[in-house]
């Protein structure tokens, strides 16, 4: 659960910091969660897996829990992209893969003009709009979880080293991906030496208002 979640966090404080994740679907239960998750046990963030979940991002009924999202001054995560899970399965399990598409989040960015969004994963088939969303709306982040760094798209990487280089981020997708092997993937990525440290620390530590020391 959530909980379980928000205590294993607390108990190794160092280390972890906890994200919850509601399902929209849920209505004004979750928006009730949503506050009680941050207020009473420390949580610092929500997942949304839009294909698993079954929902739009940009579908109203799951604007309540954004604008509590918004309030409480947390950022919202969007898996995008294409998922592993469902794959090869027929019909893709009932997985909606359209769901996951970044520009319907760029609707929740213009509703939202204050919530701190974060797009989950290179956004394949769709990461040009991923970018474009990123570039064009001042909240919005990309992070690179859930690849090995060296089957990043080109222009991902361009736009990391200038663009967007505060607002990428680290992420491994551990198990899958250990942060190891993310990460000597990464020392060969042509990355500019003075993003490096944006991209494995500065910019998340920013976001989620921690020291960057």
């Amino acid at each position: 659960s959530n909980e379980e979640i928000a205590e294993s966090c607390a108990a190794h404080a160092d280390v972890l910091i906890p994200f919850a994740s509601i399902d929209p679907h849920k209505g004004r239960a979750g928006v009730r969660e949503a506050r009680r998750l941050v207020e009473e046990h420390g949580v610092r963030g929500f997942k949304f897996h839009p294909s698993i979940q079954a929902f739009c991002p940009n579908d109203p009924l799951a604007y309540p829990l954004y604008e509590a999202i918004e309030e409480l001054g947390v950022p919202a995560l969007f898996h995008t992209g294409q998922t592993g899970i469902g794959a090869g399965v027929p019909g893709g399990g009932g997985i909606r893969l359209k769901h996951s598409n970044p520009m319907l989040v760029d609707d929740v960015a213009v509703d939202f003009p204050e919530l701190r969004i974060i797009l989950a994963h290179p956004s394949f088939p769709w990461q040009d709009e991923a970018l474009a969303v990123a570039t064009h709306k001042p909240h919005v982040y990309i992070d690179l979880s859930g690849w090995s760094p060296k089957y990043f798209p080109p222009q991902l990487v361009r736009y990391a080293n200038t663009l967007l280089k505060d607002k990428v981020l680290f992420g491994s997708d551990y198990p899958v991906i250990t942060p190891d092997r993310w990460l000597a993937d990464f020392e060969k990525l042509d990355i500019k030496p003075e993003v490096r440290p944006k991209i494995l620390k500065e910019n998340a530590a920013r976001l989620l208002g921690l020291s960057t020391d």
